[in-house]
């Protein structure tokens, strides 16, 4: 009996991905899914949070592709391993703090552990959704085989939707895969994906317009630069993460910032961090859960306290009585005229 080759598919949730597994599943490859949880993924957080898009469905698309193709689908965490990529990036950061092509690179050696480690089931080789010129990082025909080489991977990397743009790779020449049967899309024109998805049947995708990691947004790595500045380290924590994609950012003083949701979804989800931050929220009008980050004297209570009362019911008010909470320390009220929408600074919006 002639044995079944199998590969396994980077799943990132995106449509190409997913037309690069069902190409190979054309030919009568076995395919299962890998996902790599960086915890900087789009999708599944503040989508999930929010109040805004309330009605719009929430899912996981990663897992929801792989419920599509009837693939297995394996996530593996790898937040802790994927700081060095962050914080020190060999090709370093794209337009914000984006380290597309390292990322790729990790992504790929990690794959290629994973079937070292998995080689019971007999993996053969790795594909991407990759297309050359997608993105002006890491998919370029220049940092193709880069991405091959430094992950480690060679020749078992094959790119269905755009192979017959690079060399062939060893599953084209062993026969495994039929060469005549890839494709060559290149650029950023996502017209040739979408006819192939409906060749394919596939109507309904994924089709994030910023991509699927929150590095590559600005006002995200604002927020992050900020955060390392702000505490003279480049650590952070998963948490760190969180928060960062919640809420308002307001730093009107080096010490400490606000974070200040939005919405009742964000409110809620600050309250979750209550034992550990210094939170405040109104008691005379509705309003937002704050949340401290840093160090809040006590002479910057009242501050803080206008500030929150400002994004309130209360904003027009005369006063506005708040609740300030010290984990561990109990609460105290303060009463304070809100700030103007003048008076918070936009230097002050991170």
């Amino acid at each position: 009996m002639e044995k079944k080759h199998k590969a396994v598919a980077l799943i990132s949730g995106g449509l190409d991905s997913m037309l690069a597994v069902r190409v190979m599943q054309e030919q009568g490859i076995e395919v299962e899914g890998i996902n790599f949880y960086t915890g900087f993924c789009v999708e599944g957080h503040t989508h999930a949070i929010r109040n805004q898009d309330k009605n719009k469905q929430k899912r996981n698309n990663a897992l929801w592709v792989a419920e599509q193709l009837g693939i297995k689908l394996h996530i593996v965490d790898v937040i802790e391993e994927y700081k060095e990529v962050l914080l020190n990036p060999k090709h370093g950061y794209g337009a914000n703090m984006n380290p597309c092509l390292d990322c790729k690179i990790f992504m790929v050696s990690k794959a290629v552990e994973w079937i070292k480690e998995n080689h019971h089931d007999g993996f053969d080789f790795i594909i991407t959704g990759e297309v050359i010129g997608q993105r002006p990082m890491s998919q370029r025909k220049a940092t193709m085989p880069i991405i091959s080489e430094e992950s480690g991977a060679e020749d078992l990397l094959l790119r269905p939707l755009c192979a017959k743009n690079l060399p062939e790779t060893l599953p084209e020449r062993e026969g495994w895969v039929d060469r005549s049967k890839l494709y060559d899309f290149h650029g950023r024109n996502r017209k040739p994906q979408i006819a192939l998805a409906k060749q394919f049947g596939l109507t309904d995708f994924a089709t994030p317009a910023g991509g699927c990691c929150f590095l590559t947004d600005k006002s995200y790595s604002d927020k992050l630069v900020d955060l390392w500045q702000a505490r003279n380290s480049r650590e952070y924590e998963m948490d760190d993460i969180m928060l960062l994609k919640v809420g308002r950012h307001i730093r009107p003083k080096a010490e400490f910032k606000l974070i200040i949701a939005r919405d009742a979804g964000e409110s809620k989800f600050l309250e979750g961090y209550r034992k550990e931050f210094i939170s405040i929220h109104a008691l005379s009008h509705s309003g937002p859960m704050a949340l401290v980050d840093g160090e809040l004297d006590e002479e910057q209570y009242e501050l803080a306290a206008a500030i929150v009362a400002r994004f309130g019911q209360g904003r027009m008010a005369d006063e506005v009585e708040l609740d300030i909470a010290l984990p561990k320390q109990g609460s105290l009220q303060v009463k304070t005229p809100p700030l103007s929408a003048e008076q918070v600074l936009q230097e002050w919006y991170v």
